[in-house]
């Protein structure tokens, strides 16, 4: 007689070898997908391009390799315009993913990104004041200003608030956080209605997601924006590994698990405040994507958190692709595609843990 749970067991047991194999197939499919990914997103459009034009554009002084030249068009569909949005994309993408994965490894909380915790709607209110109310006073700099001091207010208030309630553990730190989401929420909205209603129309396709304000000379905002969490990453993984032990071990290996907490929601505030000024306000993937990551690649930060980065450029990259196609010559903010493929993603998560 079978003893009970011993299929369960068994079927647990074959599985490992396959993922196992799958984690060291990993690497090259996302380098494929990422590549025909990009390619993808340089010939798809209103204006298509075919793939040796493409290519060709792309090469540059090696462009002779394939053949005929591509038109002085397609050049410059392809380098001015489309390969910008690429590159910011993924730029994009792949900080939202790191954030992501730093506060929910800080926070243990598998539910948390950068707009649970308020750093996106504090970031998205400074803009839209900006645009609602002074208009662009600083020229240039004004929207990156208006973010970063959205950003900061947020994330002092949070910090304030957790600190007031007596401590910084990662329940109340979750709920500072919510309040104020909201709050930056509601002043947002409050601003689109008293500002000058000729923005409105501006403001809520900002505040949708867009990837359509990429140009070559913006886009060291989102190389800022990305190296940020990625220096932090590569100097403090291990002891964000410790902080996955609990508080009590951390603090036996010599850890400060609120500095920690603290250091890290700086760092997303500064990040998320450099992706909202270029490309607003873009939800679900720091909350998908780590998830994902962790499957392939374990829990350690080390690889971790440079796979999440990886992924999230792959997802927010096919999401654009999706919203610049989808309804033909008419673009779909990129916000609407990540939040209706979070949803489903949370539905499952969900199902998924009823059933275990």
């Amino acid at each position: 007689m079978t003893p009970p749970g011993a299929d369960a067991r068994t079927a647990r047991r074959s599985a490992v070898p396959l993922r196992i194999a799958l984690r060291r197939a990993a690497p090259v499919g996302i380098a494929l997908a990422l590549v025909l990914l990009v390619m993808a997103s340089l010939t798809a459009g209103s204006a298509p391009v075919s793939w040796r034009e493409a290519a060709v554009a792309l090469a540059g002084p090696w462009a002779g390799a394939f053949g005929a030249p591509a038109g002085d068009m397609a050049q410059a569909i392809v380098r001015d315009l489309r390969l910008p949005r690429v590159v910011l994309a993924l730029l994009v993408g792949a900080t939202l993913a790191l954030v992501g994965g730093l506060l929910q490894s800080t926070t243990r909380n598998d539910l948390a990104d950068p707009f649970l915790f308020g750093l996106s709607s504090g970031a998205s209110t400074g803009a839209v004041a900006v645009i609602t109310l002074t208009g662009e006073w600083l020229g240039a700099w004004t929207l990156p200003a208006a973010t970063f001091a959205g950003a900061a207010v947020a994330a002092g208030a949070v910090l304030l608030l957790v600190r007031r309630a007596g401590g910084q553990g990662p329940a109340q730190t979750v709920l500072a956080g919510l309040a104020v989401s909201f709050l930056f929420g509601a002043l947002t909205h409050g601003l689109v209605f008293a500002g000058d209603q000729r923005a409105a129309h501006a403001v809520v396709f900002w505040s949708l997601g867009g990837l359509g304000l990429a140009r070559w000379d913006n886009l060291w905002l989102a190389c800022l924006g990305l190296a940020v969490p990625m220096v932090f990453v590569w100097r403090r993984h291990r002891a964000l590994d410790a902080l996955l032990a609990g508080d009590d071990t951390a603090h036996s290996l010599g850890i400060a698990p609120e500095r920690l907490r603290t250091q890290a929601f700086v760092v997303a505030a500064v990040a998320t405040a450099c992706c909202v000024a270029l490309a607003g306000v873009i939800g679900f993937v720091g909350l998908m994507v780590p998830h994902l990551a962790r499957r392939l690649s374990g829990p350690l930060h080390a690889a971790f958190l440079p796979l999440a980065g990886v992924l999230g450029a792959g997802l927010l990259l096919a999401s654009d692709l999706v919203a610049r196609t989808l309804l033909g010559s008419q673009e779909l903010p990129v916000g609407i595609v990540t939040a209706g493929i979070g949803a489903l993603f949370v539905m499952a998560l969900l199902r998924r843990r009823v059933a275990d």
